[in-house]
């Protein structure tokens, strides 16, 4: 596996700062999130998945908004669109992204909005899969697919090649979803990108780890058995403010708990 970080991490950072001071610490992939603040590089120096989760990156005043579930999702899926292009640049040509939350200006049932998820999705992957990108889907919680029940819903009903699985860890944790270490063997097949933080179960709050409650030896040999070979990536946004002890402290916590090929 390749241990590497997200660059929400170094929201204060200049974007070819950060990613020197991540391959220099020895980090070896790159959770990239397009922001405003973080433009695309001409050139990535390590293995990158491409992140969609910026905050306010379509909408300054709402969060995250709008979604493929909006009343109007054009402007998420032109983003997206933008996203599976720069994807083509750097491998392992992975997009991941989120449902959003059930809206509230576009109310319907949970199956209506499974099935317009499900719509908006299949043309995106079919222009993923034309340019060799896969899409990676993070249930999030919170939002519409926030547990691995939803999602084995949801990929069932899309049920196309280039559709799969960001595992993001510390969700599972605070949802109570488990044994964790049977999740990633359940789902190895199409496990392509993994996020991971320390969290306290039935808090969603991504924390420095040793501050949770999570057990990470079971997991590190979890993603050894299957022979997992993609990026596991640090996702602390808001300790930006010491991104680079944080980034530091984090990548021997994860080397000592057994996160190595």
């Amino acid at each position: 596996m390749l241990l590497g970080y997200n660059t929400n991490g170094f929201a204060h950072h200049r974007l070819e700062d950060a990613l020197t001071i991540l391959q220099e610490l020895g980090y070896q992939s790159v959770a990239y999130t397009v922001d405003h603040a973080h433009p695309p590089p001409e050139t990535m120096p390590l293995p990158c998945v491409v992140e969609t989760g910026a905050r306010f990156v379509l909408d300054p005043w709402r969060k995250h908004q709008p979604t493929l579930l909006s009343s109007d999702p054009e402007p998420r899926r032109r983003f997206l669109r933008q996203c599976i292009d720069l994807a083509t640049r750097w491998p392992p040509h992975v997009v991941s992204l989120w449902s959003g939350a059930a809206p509230t200006e576009n109310a319907a049932d949970e199956s209506t909005l499974l099935a317009r998820l499900r719509d908006e999705l299949l043309p995106l992957l079919d222009y993923a899969q034309k340019r060799g990108v896969r899409l990676a889907f993070e249930p999030e919680p919170g939002m519409l697919i926030d547990t691995m029940t939803r999602y084995e819903q949801l990929f069932r009903s899309v049920a196309h090649p280039a559709f799969g699985l960001t595992l993001d860890l510390g969700h599972l944790h605070c949802q109570g979803e488990g044994p964790i270490p049977a999740i990633i063997q359940r789902w190895q097949d199409i496990l392509w990108n993994v996020h991971i933080e320390d969290m306290i179960a039935g808090v969603h709050d991504h924390r420095m780890f040793g501050q949770g409650t999570m057990d990470f030896p079971p997991i590190s040999a979890a993603l050894r058995a299957i022979g997992y070979r993609g990026g596991v990536h640090v996702e602390l946004s808001r300790h930006s403010h010491d991104a680079v002890e944080v980034a530091r402290r984090s990548l021997a916590f994860l080397q000592q708990t057994g996160f190595h090929t």
